[in-house]
């Protein structure tokens, strides 16, 4: 497992899996503007898609989410260098109300015209405004666990949770010490 520097500032970063040529940010972007795969995802989820978000037009769905995506892509990629991002990244249990050391998060979209974001970016949190993005999913369902691409995504932040504290990596300085090794 690899780490990529996402911002400048060492506030951000991803993970690149074993036998991935791109990290993970860079993959579902690309996903999330690809409209092939967007149109084969939807068509494949049209049930979640009509009943959750009471959208039975893929083409809209296509449209939607390439358009959130790039409203996300800025929210994360152009951010200034003194931006808090535990102002983008909430904690992934909505009624978590203390913090955990490596906390599971998630980044969506707060405001968009038509109906609520169903874009999720997926990271760890290292410390206070430090993240390393694990993932990120489509969710049309209430829960992660309802559906087989979002338990994925479930598995891929514990596995990286576990990656981390089998490194002896909790914080900057210990992030900082592990990719000094590696390196």
């Amino acid at each position: 497992m690899k780490f990529d520097l996402i911002i400048d500032n060492g506030n951000l970063w991803a993970v690149r899996y074993e036998n991935c040529l791109d990290n993970v940010l860079d993959t579902i972007l690309d996903q999330w503007n690809d409209v092939a795969w967007l149109r084969s995802f939807f068509k494949e989820n049209i049930s979640d898609l009509s009943s959750y978000f009471k959208i039975t037009d893929v083409n809209q769905a296509i449209y939607d989410t390439i358009e959130d995506s790039e409203k996300l892509q800025c929210l994360i990629l152009d951010i200034s260098p003194d931006a808090n991002l535990d102002e983008i990244f909430r904690p992934l249990e909505n009624g978590r109300t203390s913090e955990m050391v490596l906390g599971k998060e998630k980044a969506r979209l707060h405001t968009t015209p038509r109906h609520a974001s169903w874009l999720r970016i997926y990271a760890i949190r290292l410390e206070p405004g430090i993240y390393v993005i694990t993932g990120g999913a489509i969710k049309l369902t209430r829960t992660m666990q309802e559906r087989e691409h979002t338990l994925l995504e479930l598995a891929r932040m514990e596995k990286v949770r576990r990656f981390l504290i089998d490194n002896g990596i909790s914080d900057m300085d210990s992030f900082n010490d592990y990719l000094c090794e590696m390196s």
